[in-house]
């Protein structure tokens, strides 16, 4: 059995910066991740992180009131006040730290940090490093990581490890249960306090521009152990995937001015009331709604696709700011993206849920924690702004650290539960022998490939009732067949059979959460698009959806909206 005061799992941007914070001050921690840190989701964030910075002559007059005034307007009001306050006035700091540690932002002329438009934002203050800025700041910090443990040698790192089991006593966080993929063992690690820190759910989906790892099963530990989901039906879709293989196309191309055409050459969101103005620059939910229209009315190329033209914009501005696009589409797609129009379609893209946490990132467990994609603060509510993730990762990482910190130090009571811990150990170990000697035809990969296509099919971006109910019914029979998984390979090591099974139970979980919050809300807020509620009805749903387990299903209840300085009103743009 391992013993750490704190244990952070998931080792992208937010659990960085929460370790940052526990090394910092000395506190014996494990950092427990799928993939080599490095590997982690975040590396794949291009586009930038939103700051008011005021670096640029369009954005002198910006601030953090600006920003948050945005944010919860983008959120369709439904994103909870408080915390993205909190959240918009540390953005500057939060900015500048990372600068300062190393990250190589793309800068103006004069040396500053240079910022961009992004969609939903009355000013320009996306700052960015290229368009491989989550890369950037993943360097950067892991830099810091490394520097810092060297000083104090207090952070053990378990890389490729997977955690199946999260252990609570009586509301109190105690331990949790982590497979080792490359030897095939299940480890127990006794802890006081545990971050969560693994991304969203985005391979729930069949197109989707997440990483492989982002199953949600981070939150499927945690919602089976007592802590609730929040807002689990809001998921985002980018508007420009690289047809066919829904790789991301940042949005900081629209930002640099790219067009969206049709396949008469028309810059067609005009033809929409709802981004007549603001054109490739309007939201994500909105951009991604007004093509999937535009493809239903017949003008899209081979009635598949629309184009991102780059072009006007010219080689060398394209070199300097969207290297990374240029890359993508010639590897992926045989494109030229300086001479050619970049062939698009709307994937799966983020999760706007996830755990529910405070504005302190604190659950409903003792001792537990959760940050960034992982968790529902919720400084996203109904839409997120292109920008806000990298942001909520260094600040709420940071938050997560911090308070994890304060509750060691006035919590000092010792962990006598090792017995405890031993026994949940045993039952995984059984639990897993009896998946081993199970003789079921059916195959974990093409189950997994089914339960995408039902989330695809019955749960995208645009729902109706009898689509939903279609694919909670669908969703609950792949369910029951993952009885009849047989795991063909009996060997240990890398035994990625069992691993995709325990990954699909999870994620099936975390689906029928998602569909069940998407059939009880019966209206239209951002990215939820109910074709039998077009409305937005905040009389009655003006709340955040919380999903309790069971092992019946999800049990829905609701709770309030943090409201603030800003009373909620029709979203225009």
């Amino acid at each position: 059995m391992y013993s750490f005061d704190a244990v952070i799992v998931g080792g992208g941007l937010a659990g960085l910066r929460a370790a940052y914070e526990l090394t910092k001050n000395k506190i014996k921690t494990a950092i427990i991740s799928k993939v080599y840190p490095i590997r982690s989701h975040s590396i794949a964030a291009q586009g930038g992180v939103n700051a008011p910075l005021n670096n640029i002559e369009r954005a002198v007059s910006d601030n953090w009131e600006n920003h948050a005034q945005d944010t919860i307007k983008g959120s369709d009001y439904l994103g909870d006040q408080d915390a993205i306050i909190k959240m918009c006035k540390e953005a500057t700091s939060r900015i500048y730290e990372i600068e300062h540690w190393g990250c190589p932002f793309s800068r103006t002329d004069d040396g500053r940090i240079s910022q961009r438009p992004f969609g939903g934002q009355g000013f320009p203050r996306t700052a960015y490093a290229a368009d491989r800025t989550g890369h950037a700041m993943l360097h950067t910090l892991f830099e810091q990581i490394i520097r810092i443990n060297e000083q104090n040698n207090c952070l053990t790192f378990f890389d490729e490890w997977f955690v199946t089991r999260l252990i609570v006593e009586d509301k109190l966080v105690r331990g949790l249960i982590a497979l080792d993929l490359k030897a095939g063992d299940l480890h127990a690690f006794k802890t006081d306090a545990v971050i969560i820190a693994t991304g969203g759910a985005g391979r729930l989906y069949g197109k989707s521009t997440n990483a492989l790892i982002n199953t949600g099963t981070g939150m499927a530990i945690s919602y089976w152990a007592g802590a609730d989901l929040k807002d689990m039906e809001f998921i985002q879709f980018h508007p420009t995937t690289l047809y066919g293989t829904n790789i991301l196309v940042t949005e900081g191309a629209r930002g640099e001015g790219a067009y969206l055409l049709n396949s008469h050459g028309e810059r067609f969101l005009s033809n929409y009331e709802d981004s007549k103005k603001s054109m490739e620059i309007a939201p994500r939910d909105i951009v991604s709604r007004n093509m999937i229209k535009e493809i239903k009315k017949g003008n899209a190329i081979n009635g598949q696709y629309l184009l991102l033209d780059l072009r006007h914009i010219g080689k060398k501005a394209i070199m300097e700011r969207l290297p990374g696009v240029v890359e993508l589409a010639g590897k992926f797609a045989g494109i030229n993206a300086i001479t050619e129009q970049i062939p698009v379609e709307p994937g799966q893209h983020y999760t706007m849920g996830g755990i529910d946490t405070d504005a302190d990132c604190r659950t409903k467990i003792d001792g537990f924690y959760a940050a960034g994609e992982a968790a529902c603060v919720s400084v996203h509510g109904a839409n997120r702004l292109g920008g806000n993730s990298l942001l909520e990762t260094i600040v709420f990482g940071a938050i997560a650290g911090e308070n994890t910190v304060k509750y060691l130090s006035a919590n000092k009571k010792g962990n006598n539960s090792a017995i405890l811990i031993e026994s949940a150990s045993k039952e995984e170990k059984e639990k897993n022998s009896q998946i081993f000697e199970r003789g079921g035809k059916e195959n974990v990969f093409n189950l997994f490939e089914e339960m995408n296509s039902v989330m695809w099919n019955n749960v995208g971006i645009f729902r109706d009732d009898a689509q939903l109910k279609e694919g909670i019914k669908n969703l609950r029979g792949i369910k029951e067949r993952c009885n009849n998984i047989g795991i063909r390979y009996k060997g240990k090591r890398f035994n990625f059979e069992l691993y995709w099974l325990l990954e699909l139970i999870g994620s099936i979980d975390i689906a029928e959460a998602v569909i069940m919050g998407a059939i009880e809300r019966k209206e239209s807020r951002g990215s939820h698009y109910r074709t039998d509620y077009p409305k937005r009805d905040d009389e009655r749903y003006l709340k955040h959806t919380i999903a309790s387990y069971s092992p019946e299903g999800a049990r829905l209840s609701y709770k309030p909206v943090t409201i603030g300085f800003i009373e909620p009103a029709e979203r225009k743009y």
